[in-house]
């Protein structure tokens, strides 16, 4: 069988370069196993600003202006809500950390995003000496009911098979590749982590970060926005809130370990002082950069093979644009950005 594309992971990466394909009609199926899991455990949560240090996000407004359409078409697609938008509420540490809020409202990229007046108010549970800096235009993406609504979508179409992909099968045919029954001209590798197995892909520096995430009840907490500290804590309704999240690069695995908790314990007191009760753990591998860019682009010697990779912790916002990009290159032959494209690795 012969199909324009084979597309290897259905995370957010994947997702998103699939629905270029369906807009542009071009044929292709999707190879999925399970065995990535930064998609289905992500907060989700998009923010313009990086609050430790009051900088712009990369390319932040223009990821916005794609990414927020783009999940509000999928929204309308799949009849789910995915999109929820709320005020993220930073907690100042000292003085200092106000002071750092004020100057960055003078950077031009920031200041439509960070309120000029200081949230004075008490919110009962959250521990808050310096009171609270606003960030507007934030939300959060329900990531784990996005992939799992795509992913029935593909079935219902006979588009995606669930099981492990096998590179040692691709064949090389002129401009094409064998792979098993399918004949393609182009794989798109979108495995997350997954690709430090990938023969073809394995040199490129992306690196695992392992982030651990609680869901806890907290009856007593009773707020309707983002809370960020020293972590964040998320509001889902039915006084359940998600906290997050932990960063470990010694441990590979995708599984909730007790030192996760800990730690988040450990944070959570200094943030709120409200009896709560974990109701949940979550856990998964963040694929991280070292130069914190994506890795997009075609292999040096196979033509026919490409990645869309290393979305690391933004990939909600990343996801919509870095999927255009690589389409349009392929099929445009658009020039790609040179602070995405693999070639800086060359």
């Amino acid at each position: 069988m012969k199909v324009d594309y084979i597309i290897v992971g259905l995370g957010l990466a994947g997702l998103a370069f699939c629905e270029e394909l369906l807009s542009a009609n071009k044929t292709f199926m999707v190879y999925e196993d399970d065995s990535q899991t930064s998609s289905l455990v992500a907060g989700g949560v998009y923010n313009p600003v990086i609050l430790k240090r009051f900088t712009p996000v990369w390319n932040a407004a223009k990821q916005l202006e794609k990414a927020l359409p783009f999940y509000k078409k999928l929204e309308k697609k799949l009849s789910i809500k995915i999109d929820e938008k709320f005020i993220t509420k930073k907690v100042f540490k000292s003085i200092e950390d106000q002071n750092n809020w004020f100057a960055a409202l003078d950077k031009p990229k920031l200041t439509q995003y960070l309120d000029e007046e200081l949230d004075k108010s008490e919110y009962s549970g959250v521990l808050a000496d310096f009171n609270f800096g606003n960030v507007k235009e934030t939300g959060r993406i329900d990531t784990k009911k996005l992939v799992d609504s795509y992913r029935s979508f593909l079935k219902e179409k006979s588009i995606i098979y669930f099981e492990k992909f096998e590179h040692k099968k691709i064949s090389f045919e002129g401009k094409f590749i064998n792979y098993k029954d399918f004949k393609t001209s182009k794989i798109v590798f979108c495995e997350g982590f997954g690709i430090k197995q990938n023969p073809f892909f394995n040199h490129l520096p992306l690196n695992e970060a392992k982030g651990e995430l609680i869901t806890i009840h907290a009856p007593e907490l009773n707020i309707n926005f983002l809370l960020k500290s020293t972590l964040f804590v998320l509001p889902l309704g039915n006084n359940l809130y998600k906290v997050g999240a932990t960063f470990n690069w010694k441990d590979k695995t995708s599984n909730p370990s007790e030192e996760g908790k800990e730690e988040l314990i450990t944070k959570l007191k200094k943030v709120i002082n409200v009896p709560y009760k974990i109701v949940d753990q979550t856990a998964g591998i963040r694929p991280t950069v070292k130069d914190r860019r994506p890795l997009i682009g075609i292999h040096s010697k196979y033509s026919q093979l490409c990645i869309l990779n290393g979305l690391g912790t933004r990939g909600v916002m990343i996801a919509p644009t870095v999927a255009k990009q690589l389409f349009n290159h392929l099929e445009h032959d658009v020039e790609l950005d040179s602070e995405t494209d693999i070639k800086r690795f060359d």
